[in-house]
Formats: C-alpha cells, sequence, structure tokens
C-alpha cells in the first residue's frame, strides 16, 4: 500500500487509525475552519475534510491522504468547540436531556483520486445539573472538543446511549475510512 498520511493531529483519530493496523504518519494542515453563510453541517464537514486531504496532498503527491472533520449539529444548528466556559454551559444547557446529531466528513485522496463522505451518529446526553457542569468543566477535559464533550473520556457517565458509529463520535468513522481507504486508487 502507498504511504499513508492522516492530515490531522487529533490524538483521538491517530488512535483510532492505529486500531487498523495501519502504518502512516501524521501531517495537520493549517486551513480556514469558519462555518459559510447557510452551511450545513453536512456540507461543513465534508467541505473541511476534503480540504484538509488536499492540502496535505499538495506537500505529498505520492501519498494517501486520510482527512476528516467532526461537528455536532442540534437544532439544525452547528456546535463546533467551546470558546470559554460560559459557551461550554450554553451548549450543554441545550444538548441537555436531548438527541443530538454527529457529523464527520471523512475523506480519502490520492493524487488519482479524491473519495469522501459523510457519516451520521445520534447521541443522547443526560439532563445535566449545574453541579455537574461545573464538575465536567473543571476536568479540562471539554476545551478543544466539538460540543464540549469527549464521548471516549469522563463525558461517557453523561451518554445513555447512541445510534450509529461510536468512533464516528469520536473523530473517526473507521468503517466507513476503511471503505474509502479501499476504494482509492493510488
Amino acid at each position: 500500500m502507498a504511504h499513508i498520511i492522516l492530515a490531522s493531529s487529533s490524538p483521538r483519530r491517530q488512535e483510532l487509525l492505529s486500531q487498523l493496523g495501519l502504518d502512516f504518519e501524521v501531517f495537520s494542515p493549517d486551513i480556514d475552519e469558519t462555518v459559510r453563510d447557510a452551511e450545513t453541517v453536512v456540507h461543513y464537514v465534508e467541505r473541511l475534510a476534503r480540504e484538509k486531504a488536499r492540502a496535505v496532498l499538495a506537500q505529498f503527491p505520492a501519498a494517501i491522504v486520510i482527512a476528516a472533520d467532526t461537528s455536532l449539529s442540534f437544532a439544525g444548528k452547528i456546535l463546533g468547540k467551546p470558546e470559554s466556559k460560559q459557551h461550554a454551559f450554553e451548549m450543554w444547557s441545550q444538548l441537555s436531556g436531548q438527541w443530538h446529531d454527529v457529523f464527520s466528513g471523512v475523506c480519502v485522496a490520492s493524487r488519482i483520486q479524491i473519495c469522501s463522505t459523510v457519516v451520521r451518529t445520534q447521541v443522547e446526553l443526560q439532563t445535566l445539573s449545574h453541579a455537574e457542569m461545573e464538575k465536567y468543566w473543571a476536568t479540562g477535559e471539554p476545551i478543544g472538543k466539538a460540543g464540549g464533550y469527549a464521548i471516549q473520556g469522563i463525558a461517557a457517565q453523561y451518554i445513555p446511549q447512541i445510534r450509529g458509529s461510536y468512533s464516528n463520535v469520536v473523530g473517526l468513522p473507521l468503517h466507513e475510512t476503511v471503505q474509502l481507504l479501499e476504494s482509492v486508487k493510488a
């Protein structure tokens, strides 16, 4: 198989990809992740995954590049990473006692072909008290996480159930990633 590069500095994505037994390098591109006007979460995550893959492929044209982007959606709005404690509490208050969607755009690219897909997982967040929010924020785990939580960490205690891919919620849907890898020509 060709040289594989993961276009992400996310330790979670690196751990997930390692589970597949693949040899890969990591190169994180610097791209603008601003949401465009009227952009849906599905279009947003797929666009970012494709832009990350193209940026890395431009520097390493002989490689196969795997790129991904994950965001949450609730009531038609994209919920990104918390910018502050107040922002995290606002997001958790919206999600508390509700189901929300986690979308990941995944792109696998070579100099010959670029393929991408979007995976959706539904996640239920229990009703959170203010004290639970304070306790969780104090752990530091919410910082830098889409929706302000990490399902693979402490936040697992607040998530009664999911519908769909667990690895998608962590940040890289493995089943779909393998399918894309198998379909892309080097």
